[in-house]
């Protein structure tokens, strides 16, 4: 079954963790040689950061790519001055996971409650966000029921609005539930060390 194939992956990858302002931070390498970084609330386990970085087809180490958690924050590079740049007023995603269910906030969206029609498109694998007066449109994708292969459920889908927000949730189905309850009990095997990262043993 590919959740408990994506748990044996889990459990192989090389993990080191480090515990810092209240935070576990949790560094996986993986056989592929992917790398994936998790951040975790000590108190509540909930899990705030989640990104991902491979190598590129010449070798060299690419970016971090963000699943969970806040875009990172302009490089130098960036902030110089240019002529064309992003709008501050155009909508930003950011997904910002609960115990219970995948979410996204979706910033500088104005428009009332009833103007939203959210669906879930079953071959694209993915929840598309629309307005009826034609202004946004998006896909949601939730890469983990992509690696346990789950389906997508129309009713586990619904949203709120407001502070010119939108949010968007998913109900996590009870395999993703049992999977992140078998991780936690993983995670807090290891010795996570407060000054720096340790090497810690695999199951």
């Amino acid at each position: 079954m590919a959740v408990q194939n994506w748990l044996e992956a889990l459990k192989a990858a090389k993990k080191t963790a480090l515990i810092q302002d209240g935070i576990r931070k949790v560094h996986y390498l993986f056989l592929d040689g992917k790398e994936m970084a998790e951040e975790y609330d000590v108190k509540t386990d909930e899990l705030i950061v989640r990104k991902w970085r491979s190598k590129t087809s010449i070798g060299a180490v690419g970016q971090w790519q963000i699943e969970v958690g806040e875009p990172s924050p302009p490089t130098l590079e960036a902030l110089e001055p240019q002529l064309i740049k992003e709008s501050s007023g155009n909508p930003v995603v950011m997904r910002k996971d609960t115990k219970t269910c995948f979410q996204w906030r979706i910033r500088n969206l104005p428009y009332s409650k009833e103007v939203y029609n959210l669906s879930v498109e079953p071959t694209e694998r993915c929840c598309i966000v629309r307005t009826s007066n034609k202004k946004y449109y998006k896909k949601l994708h939730i890469p983990d029921l992509d690696r346990c292969q789950l389906p997508l459920d129309p009713s586990a889908l619904s949203y709120a609005h407001a502070n010119n927000t939108l949010i968007v949730s998913y109900q996590k189905p009870r395999e993703i539930l049992n999977l992140e309850h078998e991780l936690q009990k993983e995670l807090k095997k290891m010795k996570g060390s407060s000054d720096g990262d340790v090497d810690c043993k695999t199951q």
